[in-house]
């Protein structure tokens, strides 16, 4: 690539031996006396850790209440209430299941049954966390902020695949926040929770580019690595495959020619199209109608100038499928865009953890196959374990279909992958919401305010938790936060029509009403929005003819329906039911709410 190899000053870096126990989707790690779950920390007191560790050292053995406290308080009396406690903090953070793996022998002791794998050395190691921080712009910075932003995108993005068991990669919204920041190395280390930063610069040197990068060890600002090149505009695809490549190197991982040969796959050969997908990228990531139309033409561009361009379509495919529930555009208007490009991204490259997620999200809201759409998320997870967006969605499916404590974790890892994410923290609210914690989710809305101030999801969220938990006043306040920055999307004013509604302000209720009567006279207006003010108003019938005539529009707002809590009172009423399993979303998820509410 222009003058070729990159120029490398490094020191090997010590390896680290440990002696580990992985059981089921777990892993416990000795070393640092950390409890993993999918490389997700779950909380533990010491003496809860020392418990758990005591019984995988022994599993398959009764271990009697005696041992336990010699083992464990050797020095102390304890009585066995301690014990007790510290079994039962196990198994709430082992969540569904733990009694099938912590047997419990009445008046003896307790036995660990779950099969149990010691790992030792490198086999055993935590994933090393890394930062690919935003490339800062030298010199001349007309029309080349989006190259700098895209090379950022596909440098994190390579990493990801590398090596997923060793190598954690935080997501591109935490590190763009801190494009021209003054913060310390060491400071953006420790607020990510990476080990390893990847600074990087470019600078236009008439006809080529000069970029540079270093790889930096966060806790001491110690530089591992540096590297320069001299390109040219069309050689950067080549650069971001050699870049990933070299860090990997440093960081002592393998590279498997799999996996190299993948990441070559990854792009397209054709330097135009790539441009063009760079650039379609950056107006994506801002996420407005206007610039999501203009990622959407810079998308179909790349795809006229190759055909077979996997992650253009994936863009396609992402604009249209999620624009029903974003933007309140007619699933009639959308579906088969979004089916079509679809199709073609995943066909062009399967093995391509944005395709995948693609595949995912048109089955979720738009196709309303859900087996399809998990299997579609899991694959992604598997190609790519550091692809936030596939746990986020994967975690949203989860809790609509009642599978708390899953979805919940992959909510905790989309956050972990991408800290600084607002629609993480928003979406994580979203999951709580729907699994009845709603102190969590008022927590997680807050944190997606405080992160994105001007982020109306944020809002949105926090208002339905705080409508929950009768503090009406604040949802109100929370939902006019919320107006002033969604550009009148329906969530937003059927919300507010709803609250009204159950709040005996009737005349206010109706009036939001007519508008929505008088936009959906002029385009398509989701109709799960009047029958959600119907709904507080206890218009049941016309409730019903609203849910009826989402039905047949194929009003994406209908998967809600599945797990909201304000359609609780509704659940045991046969229509409801009925409504739900001729949309073809899962029957028996109502169920579970109406046992759940007794």
């Amino acid at each position: 690539m222009g003058s070729g190899s990159p120029r490398c000053y490094h020191s090997p870096m010590p390896a680290e031996p440990q002696v580990s126990y992985r059981f089921g989707k777990f892993l416990l790690v000795t070393r640092d006396k950390r409890l993993l779950r999918h490389h997700t920390p779950v909380p533990l007191k010491p003496k809860a850790f020392q418990t758990l560790l005591f019984m995988v050292k022994n599993p398959g053995r009764l271990l009697e209440k005696e041992e336990f406290l010699k083992g464990l308080w050797p020095e102390s009396f304890v009585e066995e209430v301690a014990l007790a406690q510290n079994i039962s903090q196990l198994r709430k953070a082992l969540g569904d299941g733990s009694h099938e793996i912590i047997e419990t022998v009445p008046r003896l002791g307790y036995r660990f049954i779950g099969s149990v794998e010691v790992i030792t050395d490198e086999d055993s190691s935590s994933p090393v966390t890394i930062a690919v921080l935003p490339f800062e712009i030298l010199g001349d910075k007309t029309d080349n902020e989006y190259l700098a932003d895209g090379l950022t995108d596909e440098v994190i993005a390579c990493l990801g695949q590398i090596d997923p068991l060793h190598l954690q990669v935080i997501g591109r919204t935490s590190v763009m926040s801190y494009k021209r920041t003054s913060k310390s190395l060491t400071e953006i280390g420790r607020e990510l929770g990476a080990a390893f930063l990847v600074e990087s610069s470019m600078k236009p040197e008439g006809t080529r580019i000069r970029v540079t990068s270093k790889l930096i060890r966060a806790a001491d600002q110690l530089q591992k690595w540096s590297a320069s090149y001299d390109a040219e505009p069309s050689s950067m695809l080549s650069f971001q495959r050699q870049l990933s490549a070299a860090i990997a190197e440093q960081i002592r991982l393998s590279l498997s020619t799999e996996r190299l040969d993948a990441l070559k796959r990854r792009q397209t050969k054709n330097p135009q199209a790539y441009d063009a997908y760079l650039r379609g990228r950056y107006y994506w990531n801002h996420f407005t109608p206007a610039t999501t139309r203009r990622a959407v033409e810079c998308f179909t561009q790349a795809t006229e100038l190759d055909p077979h361009y996997a992650l253009a379509w994936s863009g396609i495919a992402d604009a249209f499928s999620s624009a029903p529930i974003h933007a309140d555009a007619s699933p009639a208007d959308v579906w088969k865009k979004a089916q079509m490009a679809s199709e073609k991204a995943v066909c062009s490259e399967p093995e391509l953890p944005e395709t995948q997620t693609s595949v995912g999200i048109l089955k979720f809201w738009l196709d309303w196959d859900w087996q399809a759409a998990e299997t579609a998320y899991r694959n992604a997870i598997h190609l790519d374990p550091s692809y936030s967006l596939a746990h986020r969605m994967l975690a949203i499916l989860l809790a609509c279909k009642r599978e708390d404590a899953e979805g919940r974790a992959e909510m905790a890892r989309a956050r972990s992958l991408d800290p600084l994410d607002a629609m993480h923290h928003a979406l994580s609210a979203q999951v709580a919401f729907f699994t009845r914690d709603y102190s969590g989710a008022v927590e997680h809305a807050r944190q997606s305010t405080i992160t994105l101030p001007d982020f109306w999801i944020g809002y949105y969220q926090l208002a339905q938790a705080y409508e929950q938990q009768g503090d009406y006043h604040l949802a109100l306040e929370a939902l006019r936060k919320a107006e002033d920055f969604g550009n009148a999307n329906s969530k937003v004013t059927s919300l507010s029509g709803y609250l009204l509604a159950t709040l005996a302000r009737t005349e206010e209720a109706s009036a939001i009403l007519q508008k929505m009567q008088q936009i959906g006279n002029q385009r398509y207006f989701p109709p799960y929005a009047n029958a959600l003010v119907h709904a507080g108003l206890g218009n049941m019938d016309t409730t019903f003819e609203f849910l009826e005539r989402a039905l047949e529009y194929h009003d994406v707002h209908l998967v809600l329906l599945t797990a909201d809590p304000k359609w609780d009172s509704f659940r045991s009423d046969t229509r409801f039911v009925n409504l739900l399993n001729r949309s073809g979303l899962p029957p028996d998820t109502s169920r579970l709410f109406v046992a759940s509410s007794r």
